[in-house]
């Protein structure tokens, strides 16, 4: 097991001060993962407060939640939380003060997921362009409808509603998702967003949306509340999202002042956010262990803004030296406290973890390569940890894939009657 030498400094271990001035306890961060542990009529429960605080408890200095929604109409799973008024805020601020008790800060992501809803959830699904998933994938996925510009605009305060009541709630920050294939995404992507109006069309035309998102945000909660994204690198996709586009939309976004960017990559037709794409790469690159360090190298000489990188990362070493580089501030890990909900602990000593990520597997190459099946995977450690109980890090990927697709069909039917 790796630890410190003599020679080496900790800097998980060290504070950080974002541009506003909010302070973090230490560099390591736990990414956002979908918990799915939302009433069927998308209500916050007690099981996420469990949830982060037994987290919080582990020392990690900032979390963000999974993907909130801010809209009922627009889910991206039966189980999502969604914040639209202030219906749940009671528990809300019981979410926010078990993250704060401990000394983490906690960070509400923000999410409208377009196009990438299972079929029959949503009654209809709105995305930039009605663009069909890839074929294989169609079955799964409902072909949605071009949104109008009402209607963008209706998303657009939306966000800045949801992330007023956070504010209100007591988190210590908002985060918009902006990666992984989500309408934010979608937008940004030439293979999504084929529109000719104001949101489509140039490069420039395709951010306004995710820039209209953050002004509506700040404006609503005011210039001292840390509000972050998470930005794809590249979507991995023939005519997608280009690691150039992604430079200039966070410079724009670092012009504009967003707090904090985080680096992921890729969509659930391309999922390179749990690996799949990025294990073709080469080996000294894999040696670096961080799926996206070589694109936070080139953003660090273009943006002082505070960069956070999440996926790849596997040793305390690894962490630590990536700090060492300066192309990051902060070290993102999520599905290792899935396993582990205690890893910071030794991380933050220096030490490695008990645990490894491993490959998920079912078996079947058709859903494999579906990001989707990891995610349904972790949903089910997360839930054991929000019961009390402890996760199974080696339950069969075939076995937890059949048990959430019958979880997600009844989810879905038990959803659509509570609308009815």
């Amino acid at each position: 097991m790796n630890s410190l030498t003599k020679t080496e400094t900790n800097l998980l271990n060290r504070p950080f001060v974002l541009p506003n001035g909010v302070e973090l306890p230490n560099r390591l961060a736990k990414a956002s993962m979908s918990e799915a542990l939302g009433t069927y009529d998308n209500h916050a429960t007690l099981k996420v407060v469990e949830l982060y605080r037994r987290w919080a408890k582990s020392g990690i200095g900032l979390m963000f939640t999974g993907n909130v929604m801010i809209d009922r109409k627009a889910l991206g799973e039966p189980g999502n939380i969604v914040i639209e008024d202030e219906s749940d805020l009671p528990v809300l601020k019981q979410w926010a003060n078990a993250a704060r008790e401990e000394g983490a800060s906690l960070w509400v992501q923000l999410n409208h997921p377009g196009k990438q809803s299972p079929k029959g959830l949503n009654k209809i699904n709105l995305a930039p362009w009605s663009i069909p998933f890839r074929q294989d994938m169609a079955a799964f996925f409902t072909t949605p409808r071009e949104a109008t510009d009402t209607e963008i605009q209706d998303i657009i305060q939306r966000f800045g509603r949801s992330a007023a009541i956070c504010k209100k709630a007591g988190f210590g920050g908002v985060q918009i998702h902006g990666a992984h294939g989500y309408l934010i995404s979608q937008f940004l992507s030439p293979h999504h967003n084929q529109r000719t109006d104001q949101w489509g069309g140039s490069a420039v035309n395709r951010r306004r949306f995710v820039m209209a998102v953050y002004a509506e945000i700040r404006r609503q909660v005011g210039p001292d509340f840390p509000v972050g994204i998470k930005l794809n690198s590249a979507d991995f996709q023939k005519g997608g999202f280009t690691e150039e586009e992604s430079m200039a939309t966070i410079q724009a976004l670092s012009e504009a002042g967003i707090d904090l960017i985080e680096i992921s990559g890729g969509t659930y037709e391309a999922p390179a956010m749990s690996g799949v794409v990025e294990q073709t790469r080469k080996a000294s690159t894999s040696n670096r262990e961080a799926y996206f360090l070589g694109f936070a190298e080139k953003v660090r000489t273009q943006t002082r803004t505070p960069l956070m990188v999440t996926g790849g990362f596997r040793s305390f070493a690894g962490m630590n030296s990536a700090l060492e580089s300066g192309a990051l501030d902060i070290v993102g890990v999520a599905r290792l406290m899935a396993i582990d909900p205690y890893a910071p602990k030794a991380l933050l000593s220096g030490r490695d973890c008990a645990y490894q990520v491993r490959p998920i597997s079912t078996g079947i190459r058709a859903i494999d390569k579906m990001g989707i099946m990891e995610i349904l995977w972790y949903s089910r450690q997360l839930k054991r940890i929000s019961e009390g109980g402890n996760p199974k890090p080696h339950e069969s990927g075939i076995w937890a894939f059949l048990i959430s697709v019958i979880k997600s069909i009844w989810g879905t039917n038990r959803t659509q009657r509570l609308r009815a």
